[in-house]
């Protein structure tokens, strides 16, 4: 069984410390990586609201992998959004995605949490604040997406950055 992305070999961030930023594609996580790597801060990759549902803990595990090799630097972590899902969630955790955010049921979160513990993944329930949302910059390319977070981690104007998550 392959350990959970971020487990055992992996550096990855505190969750108190670290600038959460939702991305969308591998151009996202690779800039926002090798920003925060050169910022010499901790970042959580936080994929887009229910992209579990609809784009799978694979395709999250291949771009969290991806992007940990393209910023081996980096200090991070990563969260797969699955929603209300029961079924994505369920996925996440069997595929050993580091920490998978669940919305749903309580009576389903406490099922969730106990086979998510067995299988060493992180089961949030709260969707994390957002600093950054990349979502508007789709098409950027990850040189573009870096500078971009290079000049809200230099520039402490992190704090009072808001994404278009789930939250607002």
């Amino acid at each position: 069984m392959r350990g959970p992305i971020g487990g055992a070999g992996a550096v990855t961030a505190s969750n108190a410390d670290a600038v959460a930023v939702i991305v969308h594609s591998l151009a996202h996580a690779v800039g926002a990586l090798r920003a925060a790597a050169r910022a010499n801060r901790p970042i959580t990759l936080l994929s887009a609201p229910e992209a579990g549902v609809y784009a799978g803990p694979g395709w999250f595990r291949a771009l969290v992998e991806a992007a940990r090799e393209a910023a081996p630097d980096a200090r991070c972590s990563a969260i797969l959004d699955c929603g209300d899902e029961p079924g994505a969630a369920l996925a996440a955790v069997r595929a050993q995605i580091e920490a998978v955010l669940f919305t749903g049921r309580a009576d389903v979160t406490l099922r969730l949490a106990d086979i998510a513990r067995q299988y060493g993944v992180r089961l949030i329930t709260v969707y994390p604040p957002a600093a950054i949302d990349l979502g508007d910059d789709f098409f950027a390319s990850a040189d573009a997406i870096e500078r971009r977070c290079a000049e809200l981690l230099s520039a402490g104007e992190i704090e009072g950055v808001r994404g278009v998550g789930k939250d607002e």
